[in-house]
């Protein structure tokens, strides 16, 4: 497993498709939100949390394409399917190095874009600690809308609305998280609820995933 997760960061930092495209696209987002919604501090205080687990979300969603494309086109995952390590095992390992080199740039960049927006100083440590619980989510999620398109020529857009209804929720609980902590209010339901969706995304994902991968390379 472990030479598994090794050469997949390989491929992944090789490829350009993780840490810098996403990073890239979350600054970009970032620097241009205050010219599309004005300079007012205040304004941006209040959007801050959402826009920043907006951007982090699309930024996980950018690489999703080539999570297991490469390694269908080399026949890897037919080595994958017939190798002594489970196919759901190998997939959960996919989905922790597009974590790795995606999820977890953006978990430490994002306090440093916060001040961009202007976010508030005590949400600063609430929006990583929600980011830390949602995006495995985000990264497990993909990883099964990959396994369920990979065999599709052009997938990529089959790809984004297949995963998108299904990131809603962290979207939703990762954002409103960010948000109370950022005013001061109690966040210990919103964070809860995405550290549930997180874990019932690694438990019960890689089962999911590795039946549809098992019917496309069959």
């Amino acid at each position: 497993m472990i030479a598994l997760l090794l050469r997949d960061l390989r491929l992944a930092l090789r490829a350009g498709g993780g840490f810098g495209l996403g990073l890239a696209f979350f600054l970009i987002l970032t620097v241009l939100v205050p010219f599309s919604v004005g300079p007012q501090s205040a304004l941006l205080s209040t959007i801050a949390p959402g826009i920043l687990w907006l951007g982090a979300l699309l930024a996980c969603l950018l690489s999703l394409d080539r999570l297991l494309a490469l390694d269908f086109e080399d026949g890897t995952l037919d080595v994958l399917a017939t190798a002594p390590l489970p196919l759901e095992a190998a997939l959960a390992v996919k989905a922790l190095a597009h974590w790795i080199t995606t999820g977890l740039p953006l978990v430490l960049a994002a306090p440093l874009l916060g001040v961009l927006l202007n976010l508030p100083p005590q949400g600063f440590g609430w929006l990583v600690i929600s980011l830390l619980l949602g995006t495995p989510a985000l990264s497990m999620i993909g990883t099964f809308g990959a396994a369920l398109t990979v065999g599709i020529k052009r997938g990529g857009l089959l790809l984004s609305l297949l995963v998108l209804p299904l990131y809603v929720p962290t979207l939703i609980f990762g954002a409103e998280a960010a948000r109370r902590g950022a005013v001061g209010m109690d966040v210990e339901t919103p964070l809860l609820l995405l550290a549930g969706i997180s874990l019932g995304s690694i438990a019960l994902l890689p089962f999911a995933a590795a039946a549809a991968l098992r019917m496309t390379i069959r």
